[in-house]
């Protein structure tokens, strides 16, 4: 006879059917059931000796492995996703399980702009675009990063992740995907965890929005990227440390002061760094 179990992962009720035997053939598990845009969900599968199906508003994603048999996956909420409840449903084989998760709007406000004369012209190109986002979509499956994450650069925050903005009173058509680091020009850049750098764009090669950039690869859909550099000191395909320098603070691209543009990215979605800073996934 069939039985349920119902298992409580804080705030999050999922329940799991067994098998004909008695067996549970796996286990659902995710730290918290509610967060705001721009943040993200941390999913675990455990008893799966294979790579479980998982999707999430609409998408699909990968679960890696980790070292202790379980599969993970950090599930970003995009900074514009629609707040409400959404259905987060993981298959392995005829087995499925589901639960329903929480997205609360993060009431991010609007930021004004102004860029002067020979910022506002500036138009991002094809080749940087393209670049850019086949870089932030790396999904290794390795998991590079270790311990807590680092802060790229000494100074204060002078802009926050999920601004939407407008430049020279203009109609609002994106949002700040990172957070502004205002330093002097020339302030070492570090990686924020160890990682292999997968792009290294120049303003000479056709990023003039971005400016010189550095896109770092940490492992199991975990990106970074640091922008408006005015020197780069690492290489495509480099393998670096967390706390390595990879660069130096400038104002080059779409940029009214020097500062360091760092932004954070799983799967591809940019989600906010201070949810990285100083702490361990």
């Amino acid at each position: 006879m069939m039985k349920l179990f119902t298992l409580l992962i804080l705030f999050a009720t999922v329940t799991i059917p067994s098998t004909g035997n008695g067996e549970e053939p796996f286990q659902l598990g995710v730290a918290q059931s509610e967060r705001a845009q721009g943040q993200f969900f941390v999913v675990k599968v455990t008893g799966s000796h294979t790579e479980p199906e998982l999707r999430f508003m609409d998408r699909s994603f990968r679960m890696f492995h980790q070292p202790n048999g379980s599969w993970r996956a950090l599930l970003p909420v995009e900074n514009l996703a629609q707040p409400g409840s959404w259905k987060l449903l993981v298959r392995q084989g005829v087995y499925e399980k589901s639960l329903t998760l929480r997205v609360i709007p993060n009431n991010r406000p609007l930021q004004q702009i102004t860029l002067d004369t020979t910022k506002r012209a500036l138009k991002a190109t094809e080749t940087e675009l393209t670049k850019v986002k086949a870089a932030l979509h790396t999904e290794t499956p390795e998991q590079l990063f270790a311990g807590r994450f680092m802060r790229p650069a000494a100074g204060e925050t002078s802009s926050l992740f999920g601004l939407k903005r407008s430049y020279n009173g203009g109609p609002v058509e994106s949002y700040h995907k990172g957070i502004d680091i205002s330093a002097p020009k020339g302030t070492p850049v570090i990686s924020t965890a160890k990682g292999r750098v997968v792009l290294t764009g120049r303003v000479e090669e056709g990023f003039q929005v971005h400016g010189n950039t550095v896109i770092i690869d940490h492992g199991q859909g975990v990106t970074s990227i640091y922008m408006h550099l005015s020197a780069i000191t690492v290489s495509e395909g480099e393998l670096v440390e967390a706390g390595t320098v990879i660069g130096k603070v400038g104002h080059t691209g779409i940029s009214t002061a020097p500062h360091l543009h760092w932004g954070t990215y799983l799967y591809g979605t940019s989600v906010d760094p201070e949810l990285f800073e100083g702490k361990s996934l």
